[in-house]
């Protein structure tokens, strides 16, 4: 029978024992999309209904979450529990409440389109923002440190040094930054340019005689963002107005924001001085996605545009992406398909607009058998060790390589490549096809394997 027991008060105390004890990114991203649907006591136990927003969400915290779920919550109601978990929409959450959730739209009232016109004229976008920028391990940090920003711009961390490889998210955290400063007050001076359009910038002054129009546009400033500052490196009347301009917004107490492809100290050919006033602030780096995040992208790119996939294919086009941008490009495809040719999504729609067809052309002339003999030729390593389930690391990793090597050179499925390769699950072999595609990119050595592999083929 029902309960009289508040379940919002229930379920708020769960999600803040909760949240001392999982991750910030587990608990923004999986447990804090959840609410308590339903709660009743059957044969004196309970019987509790978690409501997820989706189906991922739902699949996500029942393989992964539901120990922990269930004894926080056994705790709270002092009792035995069982766990339900649906995708249930949170009927709490109406407009009106998701309206004054968000008090920095209050501050000052504009039109949608006024809005997205200032984002324009200061160089933001309106898809670059906190709600759509999914947080996990790889970026907690530089999260963390841009929300610290918004709160006190200025004074928390300046300058704010955002670093990484293409396609981790800098270019959407620093404009997010903007994009809620902006919602707290529409007048404020911002601005977020590349380092070449700084360099253009000044470049266009000297040639038109208006550098002192130029200084005014940036110096003058409040928050100064710059996308890819080390195209500045090198370049040294660029490098001295960007001194000046550093030290005029600082020292009005204006937020300063950058991003690069490396950390200040390794950009080679930049200034000194500026390296220095680069490391004054805080810099840190976002590391490549992890699985995780990018089903987690996947999914809001998703949510974006009004399609909800199912789990596996989240877990299929983030397992065959890189970076962010090859996730919502291969997402765009997909859909693209679906509507024009009005067919739902499925397994083979994906893998098709994936390259995973049946019909793909192989890149090299071997069979799978023929790369598991050059792959045990190359480690020295015997056939029935590499196919079978030992997982010590002098055998482990090269199991990785060889299933990154079906995977990537023979297009094979993953289920194909897990069955070759012992009968194992198409998630083991996703998970090794993105640590090695991980891996090739800083480790010399994954690399040198991958083309020795290669070349024992051929030979």
């Amino acid at each position: 029978m029902s309960t009289d027991t508040n379940t919002k008060t229930v379920w708020h105390d769960v999600l803040e024992s909760m949240r001392v004890s999982v991750s910030d990114a587990t608990y923004k991203t999986w447990v804090s999309q959840t609410h308590l649907s339903e709660l009743n006591r059957v044969d004196g136990r309970f019987v509790a209904q978690i409501g997820c927003n989706s189906s991922f969400v739902k699949a996500t915290l029942e393989s992964r979450y539901f120990g922990i779920i269930q004894d926080t919550l056994g705790k709270e109601l002092e009792g035995h529990c069982d766990l339900l978990f649906v995708v249930k929409t949170n009927p709490s959450l109406s407009a009106s409440d998701v309206q004054d959730s968000s008090p920095l739209f209050g501050q000052q009232e504009s039109s949608a389109q006024e809005f997205e016109e200032v984002l324009r004229k200061y160089g933001l976008r309106s898809a670059y923002n906190f709600e759509n920028f999914a947080v996990s391990s790889s970026n907690q940090m530089a999260h963390a440190a841009a929300e610290a920003v918004v709160n006190d711009p200025g004074r928390a961390y300046n300058p704010l040094f955002i670093w990484g490889g293409v396609g981790v998210g800098k270019t959407h955290l620093m404009s997010a930054v903007g994009y809620k400063l902006l919602k707290k007050n529409l007048d404020l001076p911002i601005h977020l340019c590349t380092g070449e359009q700084f360099t253009n910038d000044i470049v266009e002054g000297i040639r038109n005689k208006t550098t002192q129009k130029v200084r005014a546009k940036y110096r003058k400033l409040s928050v100064l963002m710059v996308d890819d500052i080390q195209f500045i490196a090198g370049k040294d009347t660029v490098q001295e107005e960007f001194f000046h301009t550093f030290n005029a917004v600082t020292g009005a107490g204006g937020q300063v924001i950058m991003t690069a492809d490396k950390p200040p100290s390794e950009i080679s050919k930049l200034e000194p001085r500026l390296t220095s006033r680069f490391e004054a602030g805080l810099t840190v780096d976002i590391a490549p996605l992890d699985f995780e995040l990018k089903c987690a992208i996947c999914m809001i790119k998703a949510k974006e545009r009004g399609v909800e996939l199912a789990s596996d294919l989240v877990s299929l086009i983030a397992g065959n992406a890189i970076s962010a941008r090859q996730v919502e490009g291969n997402l765009v495809k997909i859909i693209a398909e679906s509507r024009i040719k009005n067919i739902p999504i499925t397994e083979s729609l994906v893998k098709a607009n994936l390259g995973h067809n049946e019909d793909a052309i192989q890149t090299i002339k071997a069979s799978p058998d023929d790369i598991v003999r050059a792959a045990c030729r190359y480690f020295s390593i015997l056939k029935r060790d590499l196919l079978g389930p030992r997982r010590a690391r002098p055998i482990a990793r090269p199991r990785q390589i060889l299933m990154y090597f079906l995977r990537t050179e023979l297009q094979l499925p993953y289920e194909e490549v897990g069955r070759l390769i012992g009968d194992r699950d198409h998630t083991t072999v996703m998970h090794a096809v993105e640590k090695i595609t991980q891996l090739a990119a800083i480790d010399v050595q994954i690399r040198e394997d991958i083309v020795g592999i290669k070349n024992s083929l051929s030979a």
